[in-house]
């Protein structure tokens, strides 16, 4: 530190203290943090990519991979029975016919003004129509007078029904959903307890609904076994022509509310408004497209930071004084803390601390109230009266900036001890 005067200020220092750390110090304090932060980020993007892996293409007919059908695909381009892909509704809705054979792969990711489109326009088309897996969402509205019940999974099992595609199929790999039907024009297949898992119903127009719990003998890897490939087969087959819809969020119909279908019939009547208002609240909200895992966790997650929360600032009652169970020396506890204001850089600390009491003591020698006692205004002039060389700047001795290092807070150690000397044999 450099003085040119009384009223010479001192040179701002740059040097690390406990309350400005150098860079060195917040990397050596954060480096742990960080480590840690890093290999849950490489872990989660690790897991994402292995999990992502499992359901690409997922019952796409353009996919080869385990989950995907183009195994069924292709064998039904080979029987002359080609196979289209769209992805918005008024596609899918468009590609109905007597002719067609409609594939829903997720029918539950449908909204409702969708699900009323999509069954107002197959129920006339006196073509098949083939849903895969639906459930509560949208089993009442694509298949009216249908029910789905609790699930089984998915295990081989004998058809026990009179549809000539099931007989000839035989044993396949089925579960799922199981559905209920009081219709006497359907054919109840793969029942579980009486229930069966696959369920076609017949619609106006010579066509039919094909209901099936699960999809999986649809997929690449399970195509070959039981009677997967025949039943598949002969189920997309009846029709020359197979529209597969992957429904997307994309899909601008699924930001549409709808009117409500048939009020141009009833010549808007009230029936219509009513049956809207009904069914507004079938549409699956976002939270319904998450999957319940990540609910369950985000809660156990929420739980845990609450608990850490309370952990972290809970209070047992007010602090209470306790004797030292030993008896230690002034000296060894101003050691002690020493060494530790040196491990911290604190140096400002130590700085303040020595000053804090010299100043103190000052006041107590010069008759300065301790209320002053740390009011350069009132201090400095004191102390300057009763020294006979007043050369020295005492605001800066007194009040300055923290020192620079360990040799700078030596010198203000000794400056100050001087001082308070001179001040008592003055």
């Amino acid at each position: 530190m450099t003085v040119t005067g009384t009223g010479a200020r001192p040179r701002p220092t740059t040097s690390p203290t406990s309350m400005s750390p150098s860079a060195q110090q917040v990397w050596k304090r954060v480096r742990g943090l960080l480590l840690a932060l890093a290999i849950l980020l490489v872990a989660g993007i690790a897991l994402a990519a292995v999990r992502s892996g499992d359901q690409h293409g997922r019952l796409d007919p353009r996919s080869a991979d385990p989950l995907g059908s183009r195994a069924v695909a292709e064998l039904l381009k080979d029987r002359g029975v080609p196979t289209r892909v769209v992805t918005t509704l008024a596609e899918a809705t468009a590609g109905t016919g007597p002719d067609t054979t409609l594939v829903v792969t997720s029918p539950n990711l449908l909204t409702f003004h969708q699900q009323r489109t999509l069954q107002t326009a197959t129920e006339l088309s006196g073509g098949r129509t083939i849903l895969l897996s639906p459930g509560p969402p949208s089993v009442d509205t694509l298949a009216p007078g249908v029910t789905s019940t609790t699930e089984t999974p998915v295990a081989a099992r004998d058809p026990r029904c009179s549809l000539p595609a099931a007989r000839e199929a035989g044993a396949v790999d089925i579960g799922g959903l199981r559905y209920v039907t009081d219709s006497p024009n359907s054919d109840a297949c793969y029942p579980t307890d009486g229930q069966p898992s696959l369920l076609r119903v017949d619609t106006t127009a010579s066509g039919d609904t094909v209901l099936l719990g699960a999809p999986d003998l649809l997929y690449n890897e399970r195509l070959a076994k039981q009677g997967n490939a025949s039943l598949a087969l002969q189920l997309l087959g009846s029709r020359p022509h197979i529209v597969w819809y992957l429904p997307s969020l994309s899909d601008p119909s699924a930001t549409e509310s709808g009117s409500g279908i048939g009020n141009g019939d009833n010549g808007g009547d009230s029936t219509g408004g009513e049956e809207d208002q009904d069914g507004g609240g079938n549409e699956s909200s976002f939270l319904d497209l998450i999957p319940s895992g990540w609910l369950w966790g985000t809660l156990q997650l929420a739980l845990a930071a609450v608990l850490a929360a309370v952990w972290r600032s809970r209070r047992l009652g007010p602090v209470v004084a306790e004797r030292l169970p030993v008896a230690i020396r002034a000296s060894e506890a101003t050691e002690g803390r020493a060494r530790l204001y040196r491990k911290a850089n604190a140096r400002d600390r130590a700085a303040s601390v020595l000053r804090t009491e010299t100043r103190t003591r000052l006041a107590s020698l010069l008759g300065v109230p301790p209320s002053e006692a740390h009011t350069p205004e009132a201090l400095v002039p004191a102390v300057s009266a009763q020294l006979p060389d007043d050369s020295r700047d005492l605001r800066t001795l007194l009040f300055g900036l923290a020192p620079a290092d360990d040799a700078a807070l030596i010198r203000l150690t000794d400056q100050l001890d001087a001082l308070e000397r001179e001040v008592r044999t003055s």
